[in-house]
């Protein structure tokens, strides 16, 4: 590592104020960060030392989110599987890159699965990265402040919870709005007030609905691949347009997908590409509580507040909506229900600071998705809309819980 140190510093007078390249310092200062830690250290005895900086956080949550990643390549590629008619390929480019490696047509094996996901996966990532890196720079150069390890995980998380048929150039275009829009007209990294990656696909859901919601855009296949009268709708959609008025509308949806609750727990089903495994996204919490990350108790109130909603939607009933009837234990496990309380509610800056703030924000996403899915037949999912409602009102909760800690340790001082 000493001959990479020795570029580094070798390149720095370059980069520095009265160089030649003084206005890039800040792609110089990413990249050096990014190998070694920072140069500038405190030496005043005022301050706390601590090993956790804001880079090692991201990169904890990265680490985090391999098990969703790589649940993102298989599952996408199992689905386009199942999806295809016996003998049949990938899709256009895809498909001839992998009549070319020799990767036969095998619905669940583990190498062709991940292979043929990660062709959607990984160009995905990659356009992600690219322009929303371009964002970032473009931001910090102007701004003249270091380019911030908060896109390291934004970047990660956005082509997360898009659906594999997405066009690479509405990637581009939401992470773009996403980080200028969701994050930079606040300040930067850690004055944004909503999530930038769900503020992107919120974007892309109301401008471009066609190639983000519906039947068709959930399984990586073509109308020449796919098999006659299947259908891509997700559980959740499936759910919102069964018949209310057989009792036994829920156990049927089930069984004609062929879906058990374990097999949604893995996260065997269509969706989003990373956010359909709960047992990927449980890993991902152990992890984040484990290092202090992430708040189980923001985690913990999104449980209550599911469990509490759908038990009372469940006593209330509905010969009109089946999803009144939906168990909790199903709410678990299918969407982005998992996903979005482990790496999104649980967002340090767009989340609430307080501990007991934490358990009501969390109990309140938990309440408003199911209560988005149940009666909003229109929109099955709930979490990308509960968890961006629920940052506007974050702020909001934390003076609350703040103004009456203020108040009550008042009142003890008076006596």
């Amino acid at each position: 590592m000493n001959i990479f140190r020795r570029i580094q510093d070798w390149q720095r007078p370059w980069f520095e104020k009265g160089g030649r390249f003084e206005k890039l310092y800040p792609l110089y200062e990413a990249q050096d960060t990014f190998l070694f830690t920072p140069g500038h250290v405190t030496r005043s005895a005022s301050h706390v030392r601590d090993a956790i900086d804001l880079k090692r956080i991201m990169t904890t949550v990265v680490v985090a989110l391999i098990p969703c990643i790589f649940m993102a390549m298989y599952n996408t590629g199992l689905q386009a599987n199942l999806a295809m008619a016996p003998g049949a390929g990938a899709a256009g480019w895809r498909g001839t890159i992998m009549h070319l490696l020799g990767v036969g047509y095998d619905p669940r094996s583990l190498f062709a699965c991940t292979f043929q996901g990660a062709l959607y996966f990984i160009p995905a990532l990659i356009v992600t990265y690219v322009a929303g890196g371009i964002c970032e720079v473009i931001f910090a150069v102007i701004r003249k402040h270091d380019v911030n390890e908060g896109f390291l995980v934004t970047g990660m998380l956005f082509p997360l919870i898009l659906p594999p048929t997405i066009p690479l150039w509405q990637v581009a275009l939401g992470i773009a709005f996403g980080v200028v829009i969701g994050k930079e007209i606040f300040g930067g990294t850690g004055m944004n007030i909503l999530n930038p990656a769900l503020t992107a696909r919120a974007f892309l859901f109301f401008a471009y609905p066609a190639q983000i919601s519906g039947d068709l855009v959930w399984i990586a296949v073509n109308a020449t691949n796919q098999v006659d009268g299947f259908s891509g709708a997700t559980v959740l959609g499936r759910l919102a347009a069964a018949n209310a008025a057989d009792p036994n509308a829920i156990p049927q949806v089930f069984q004609g997908m062929g879906l058990t609750w374990w097999d949604a727990f893995a996260g065997l089903e269509a969706g989003s590409m990373g956010e359909t495994s709960a047992l990927a996204c449980l890993l991902g919490a152990v992890i984040l509580i484990l290092t202090g990350i992430g708040s189980w108790r923001i985690m913990a109130g999104g449980v209550v507040g599911t469990i509490v909603f759908a038990l009372l939607l469940n006593a209330v009933g509905s010969e009109k909506n089946v999803m009144m009837t939906l168990p909790f234990y199903w709410h678990f496990v299918l969407g982005g229900w998992a996903f979005g309380l482990v790496f999104m509610a649980t967002d340090p800056v767009s989340g609430t600071f307080t501990e007991t703030g934490k358990w009501i924000y969390g109990f309140c996403i938990g309440a408003l998705c199911t209560l988005i899915r149940v009666v909003n037949p229109a929109y099955p999912e709930g979490m990308m809309l509960a968890i961006l409602f629920m940052n506007m009102f974050a702020p909001l909760i934390d003076h609350i819980v703040v103004s009456r800690n203020v108040k009550r340790r008042l009142a003890r001082s008076a006596v």
